[in-house]
């Protein structure tokens, strides 16, 4: 099936060879996103829950241009590069998810920039 990809303008150009999103059918992947700026510049450093928020309204910018909402989310990929920041990053998390609970995982690993606290890679289903 072939897909369409999906790179919201308003987006600083990614910082490897990849598109925010991929929608195939009535699914939408979004590729990892991480709180980087213009020129990959990391925003927001020291501080998980804003680089949370960042990065999921990153998601929800990528999910509306390709048709689809928050509410459509069905599984999230959660990295977190410190465990520490867990209860920071849930608390803006759930603002995000006030309904029903995408499924998920969250584990601890080292993210593509030191200053990168959080990544979030997401699969929507639209309809």
């Amino acid at each position: 099936m072939p897909f369409e990809p999906i790179n919201p303008p308003q987006f600083p150009a990614p910082i490897a060879p990849y598109s925010a999103g991929a929608k195939a059918g009535n699914t939408v992947y979004v590729s990892g996103v991480l709180a980087l700026g213009e020129g990959g510049a990391v925003l927001h450093v020291g501080d998980a829950a804003a680089q949370t928020h960042h990065v999921l309204e990153v998601i929800k910018i990528t999910l509306e241009a390709a048709g689809a909402t928050m509410a459509d989310v069905a599984m999230n990929h959660i990295f977190l590069k410190d465990l520490k920041d867990y209860a920071a990053f849930n608390q803006v998390y759930a603002q995000y998810f006030p309904g029903d609970k995408p499924a998920r995982y969250c584990i601890r690993a080292d993210l593509v920039k030191p200053d990168c606290l959080v990544e979030i890679a997401s699969v929507a289903h639209i309809g």
